[in-house]
Order: C-alpha cells, then sequence, then structure tokens
C-alpha cells in the first residue's frame, strides 16, 4: 500500500498554482480574418477608381540621371540653382532673375577639358596682364587679391587643378589656400604679394577673407571643381565641405554674381537629372 505524504502533496498543489494558463487560439484566427478583408476593401477601392476614371498620372518619382563631361551655360546654372535651393531654401523671384547665364563661364565643347583655354577666352585680351603679371599696381592691384579662385573639396585636388596652371604661374606664383600642411600664418604671409590665381578648400579660403588676408577686389572667377574622389564624393556632396562652401558663397559670392560682379565655371563632370517615370495617383491628392 502506497502512502504519499503531506510534503508531497503541498509541493503539487504548490506547483499547479504557478502553472501559466494557455491562451485560446480562436483570436488568430479572428485577426487574419481581419486582415484579409482590410486588404479586400483596399483592392476593391483601387479596382473603383480605375473603373470610374478618377485616377490621373503625375509625373514623378523615380529620376534618371547622366553624366556631361562638358556642361553648357544652361545645364551649369540649372544645376547651381538646384543645388543651392536643396540645401539653403528656395530663391526669391528677384534673386532668380538676377542668377542669368551671363554669370556663368562657358567652356568650349570641342576642347575638352582645357580649363586654361576656356579661362583665356574668359578674361578677353587682358588675360596676360590679368593672369600672370607679378608687380603690384597702387590703386589697381592689391596685395593678396586673386583675380581667379579655384574652390575644391580636398587639398590634393587643389593642388592637382594647381599643375594645370603651370603656364599662367612663372612669375606669379599661385596661392595655395588649405590646412593640410600648410599653416595659416606661412599663407597670410604669401598673402602680402600680389597673388593672381590662388586654390583651396572653403574652409581654410573663409577663414583668410574673415582674417582680411585674402581680398576680393580684384575678383572676377571663381571655378568650382566638380571632380568626385575615390568614394564618389564632390565639393556638392561630401557633407562637412558641402557646409562649409555654402557658408563661404553666401558670406561673399552670392551678392556679387547677382550684381554681376563676379562669374562661376563648374568644371569638370556633372551628374544631371534627364527626367522621372510617371507614377498614378487620385485626381485631388
Amino acid at each position: 500500500m502506497c502512502t504519499v505524504t503531506t510534503g508531497s502533496v503541498g509541493a503539487a498543489k504548490k506547483h499547479q498554482k504557478h502553472r501559466p494558463q494557455l491562451q485560446p487560439k480562436k483570436s488568430v484566427s479572428k485577426i487574419k480574418t481581419k486582415d484579409k478583408k482590410r486588404k479586400s476593401s483596399k483592392g476593391n477601392s483601387k479596382r473603383n477608381l480605375k473603373k470610374n476614371g478618377t485616377e490621373s498620372e503625375t509625373p514623378l518619382v523615380k529620376v534618371e540621371r547622366v553624366i556631361v563631361e562638358r556642361p553648357t551655360i544652361s545645364q551649369q546654372l540649372t544645376f547651381l540653382i538646384d543645388q543651392y535651393q536643396s540645401d539653403n531654401g528656395q530663391l526669391s523671384s528677384l534673386e532668380r532673375d538676377s542668377l542669368k547665364e551671363t554669370c556663368i563661364v562657358e567652356q568650349g565643347q570641342d576642347n575638352a577639358g582645357n580649363l586654361v583655354g576656356d579661362l583665356k577666352v574668359a578674361f578677353g585680351s587682358s588675360w596676360k596682364e590679368v593672369l600672370c603679371e607679378k608687380h603690384l599696381q597702387e590703386g589697381k592691384v592689391e596685395p593678396g587679391s586673386p583675380a581667379l579662385l579655384v574652390i575644391s573639396s580636398s587639398a590634393l585636388r587643389s593642388l592637382e587643378l594647381l599643375r594645370e596652371f603651370r603656364s599662367l604661374t612663372g612669375d606669379c606664383h599661385a596661392a595655395k589656400l588649405f590646412s593640410k600642411h600648410m599653416k595659416i600664418e606661412e599663407q597670410v604671409s604669401a598673402l602680402k604679394n600680389r597673388v593672381n590665381i590662388a586654390s583651396g578648400t572653403p574652409s581654410r579660403i573663409k577663414k583668410l577673407i574673415d582674417m582680411e588676408a585674402l581680398g576680393l577686389s580684384r575678383l572676377a572667377v571663381i571655378v568650382l571643381d566638380m571632380n568626385t574622389d575615390v568614394k564618389g564624393y564632390s565639393l556638392f556632396t561630401l557633407p562637412q565641405v558641402r557646409e562649409e562652401f555654402w557658408d563661404l558663397y553666401k558670406s561673399y559670392f552670392h551678392q556679387p554674381l547677382l550684381e554681376g560682379g563676379i562669374r562661376l565655371c563648374l568644371y569638370g563632370p556633372m551628374i544631371l537629372n534627364s527626367g522621372a517615370k510617371k507614377r498614378k495617383q487620385p485626381k485631388g491628392a
């Protein structure tokens, strides 16, 4: 005959007390039924829209992009306005009217990559005097005031572009305006002489202008380097550099550009939108 001790009975009861209760399964099937009804109603409403002819086509959303090696004046201007508004908000109607194609330097379509040749044309018959002479002229050519400024996303790219100007900088050396391996005190000292051509990065250029070491009295053309680095970033897409560029542009270049005092040259391959696919959308949406 088996005997059950009081302790074992108590333990069994205690175990039964803490056993979790199972949830009924019928709620799961109810949820599935509701989901089916929702999907069905969505499908019916979409079919009704098509049947009643209340759907219209609007141009959007997927945009195809093309690379243009030598952008025209119109393409450069459109790109500049789009980039400005994307990062800084809409231009006023007055500003839009002031940004004309005369603000942009034309790039020769048959001389691919000949930046120096394009700039000689931009400066006209006085290009040699403006870009090559080495002597200061009181009241006309002030120290540290370049006629041509090149803005790039990096120090390495600034040096690469300066190599293209070797034929112009034999007598009057170009100013290197970037922070890598360059002390600002050395740059301030170099800008006490005549400077015709300067190349650098947005942050250091703005700092030197703020310090009144870099002058803008002779500035006629700004070259914006469109080249992309190994990671695909450029002056307009590398996050920190892009912010520094727009800070520099809005502080010192936007108003002179509107007034026709300076011109821009967006140099290098440019990625442009070629069009958009259509998306169906209900009328009145």
